[in-house]
């Protein structure tokens, strides 16, 4: 058994509608879920190998709610790892380890992990990311349809699978294009503190 934690910042998108009702166990607001995280990583280590600072990321498309199963997935992990960082990272994503991983694993097939260049600002709401030419992701705040004034929901998540406590935004940009395709720019997104071992 492997030795490992990580801890960091995780940007969420998805095509559900703000709030995203997957958090709460109810049925994805499109009957279908399309969607991804990125993770980045401020301390962490896989037995002796360092793996802070660098990023790694999923982006899947399930046909119905995720606990069903049944989707596809892609795993990226940051081309600035060395061999033994991209080893340990690899085994992060695949599930190997745990963490969310450990159960997402069980409802898509991955892809085998891919290197690509993580181009990541983390700035709360207005945080960006794009890894490759494959994914775009920029946030921004929430704005109450009728006064057009910002909002700032958060949520607490006690046995939250990725986070425990975060803050909601929706997705100014949100673009994915590699075994699944998609543009989801508008919905659901969120970022919040995680720890995993």
């Amino acid at each position: 058994m492997s030795d490992w934690r990580v801890s960091g910042e995780v940007l969420i998108a998805c095509n559900c509608d703000w709030g995203c009702p997957c958090n709460f166990n109810a049925r994805p607001s499109k009957g279908f879920c399309q969607g991804g995280w990125i993770w980045m990583i401020d301390q962490g280590r896989v037995d002796a190998v360092d793996v802070g600072g660098l990023g790694t990321a999923v982006f899947a498309t399930w046909p119905g709610a995720i606990h069903e199963g049944g989707g596809r997935a892609t795993g990226y992990i940051d081309d600035r790892a060395d061999a033994q960082q991209r080893a340990a990272l690899s085994r992060i994503v695949k599930g190997e380890l745990g963490g969310p991983w450990g159960l997402f694993i069980r409802t898509y097939e991955l892809a085998a992990p891919v290197a690509a260049r993580f181009d990541v600002r983390l700035a709360q709401h207005g945080s960006r990311a794009t890894i490759g030419d494959v994914v775009e992701l920029e946030l921004q705040k929430i704005r109450n349809p009728v006064t057009q004034a910002e909002v700032h929901p958060e949520f607490i998540l006690p046995e939250g699978l990725v986070v425990k406590r975060g803050a909601l935004a929706t997705s100014s940009v949100f673009r994915v294009s590699d075994e699944a395709e998609y543009d989801h720019s508008g919905k659901y997104a969120a970022f919040g503190r995680f720890e995993y071992s």
